[in-house]
């Protein structure tokens, strides 16, 4: 097989929002002796995505950045000090190439995909080896490419320092990727799980996944209190927090003595979080705030995916040519689950 020597990729030109989304053609360097070249099949999209693009992501991107950070892959050439990694493995990339385990630090931040360094929005990827792990069998490329970020910010909270135990009680918000990872892995794990959502559409989904208890958050305002309604007072003891600011007191006054808080998001902007360290202390919880996760545990969740048949739920799949499309329906916070851009044709 001859290797390519250029790519399409997609920049931000002047990171002035979604529109700025622009292709372009680009030659492939070789891998060095500890790299691995990747055919991108697909590549999945985040709420992250959206900041890169209007230059708000808070942790930096340097200028005219490749953009994306989930994709799953092909590898069609390795470097000949690789070991383990073979033409044809079928591969995700760790979300910051460099953190393979331990806690994370400014200088790993600075390998975020899409962000830090370019990202996998392009036919073809040069990638550390060590960043790299394998696709469970039973999934699909696109399927695949929806697990770097999503599904290891999910794994991390519910099964990282303080694993969730069949019996907990598990609050997920929304019905976005993370939230619907969350979800599938509480259940899996024999967790009780409510999930609220603006949507009834949505929240029918939820149910069908595995949620015992709805809440649409519009109809009931105070969906803290109907938490705490449904857990007899009790409380839950996760709770997956992707909203930020504007939810963050209604979490802290349904948390469970004990329980944990896992900050992973600001999808709300406004709110009065001056009450949070009250209700914490009350109830003698924790908050902790998570970004995605190492190349270990991502291994780890691949097991469990494995084990357990979880397939992701992908909402819409655009073609490579409608890249700027999809990010527009990311916008427009009409899916459920994943978007997934798919990027090979064959």
């Amino acid at each position: 097989m001859s290797l390519p020597a250029t790519t399409r990729e997609y920049r931000l030109t002047t990171a002035d929002g979604t529109h700025d989304i622009n292709i372009q053609e680009a030659s492939i360097r070789a891998p060095n002796s500890f790299e691995v070249l990747v055919k991108v099949h697909a590549v999945s999209l985040q709420y992250r995505d959206l900041l890169v693009s209007r230059n708000n992501y808070p942790l930096g991107q340097i200028p005219h950045v490749v953009p994306c950070s989930d994709m799953a892959g092909e590898v069609v050439s390795v470097g000949d000090e690789v070991k383990g990694w073979s033409v044809g493995d079928r591969v995700c990339a760790n979300f910051s190439v460099d953190h393979v385990h331990g806690p994370l630090t400014d200088e790993l931040k600075r390998t975020f995909l899409g962000g830090g360094i370019d990202g996998v929005l392009t036919e073809y990827k040069v990638l550390p080896a060590h960043c790299l792990v394998r696709i469970p069998d039973h999934l699909s490329y696109e399927e695949a490419s929806t697990l770097p970020c999503a599904a290891l910010t999910a794994y991390n909270a519910l099964l990282g320092p303080v694993p969730i135990k069949g019996g907990d009680t598990v609050l997920v918000q929304g019905t976005g990727g993370v939230s619907i990872f969350a979800l599938q892995f509480a259940v899996a794990s024999g967790a009780t799980v409510i999930a609220t959502s603006s949507s009834d559409v949505k929240l029918k989904l939820a149910a069908e996944l595995g949620a015992t208890h709805l809440v649409n958050y519009r109809k009931t305002p105070d969906w803290e209190t109907e938490v705490l309604r449904v857990t007899g007072g009790k409380g839950v003891n996760h709770i997956v927090e992707v909203g930020g600011p504007g939810t963050l007191a209604k979490s802290a006054k349904c948390i469970a003595y004990a329980g944990w808080i896992h900050a992973i998001g600001h999808v709300t902007e406004d709110g009065d979080v001056s009450s949070v360290p009250m209700h914490l202390l009350a109830r003698t919880a924790f908050m902790r705030g998570l970004i995605v996760g190492p190349r270990t545990q991502f291994e780890n969740m691949n097991r469990l995916i494995s084990a357990t048949k979880i397939e992701p739920i992908i909402d819409r799949v655009f073609s490579f040519e409608e890249a700027r499309a999809a990010y527009g329906y990311l916008e427009s916070q009409k899916h459920v689950g994943k978007i997934v851009i798919k990027v090979s044709k064959d």
